[in-house]
């Protein structure tokens, strides 16, 4: 389980960086919408994304339970 929240963190951590970027770039680029979506939107979907990872990290931090 502990492998598996550091792969989820590591995969949600990216996926938000790429989706910020790309909205980022749109937005700079005059394009205010992307797939139907405004870029803004986009752009706080990237920040909650990298907001999940980060959390997801920080209980990873916590040695695991021993039972």
């Amino acid at each position: 389980m502990y492998k598996n929240l550091v792969l989820a963190g590591s995969i949600a951590g990216i996926a938000g960086v790429l989706t910020c970027f790309c909205a980022g770039l749109a937005r700079i680029a005059g394009y205010y919408y992307l797939a139907g979506y405004q870029s803004t939107t986009l752009f706080n979907v990237g920040v909650g994304l990298m907001v999940f990872a980060c959390l997801v990290k920080l209980e990873t931090l916590q040695p695991p339970k021993q039972e």
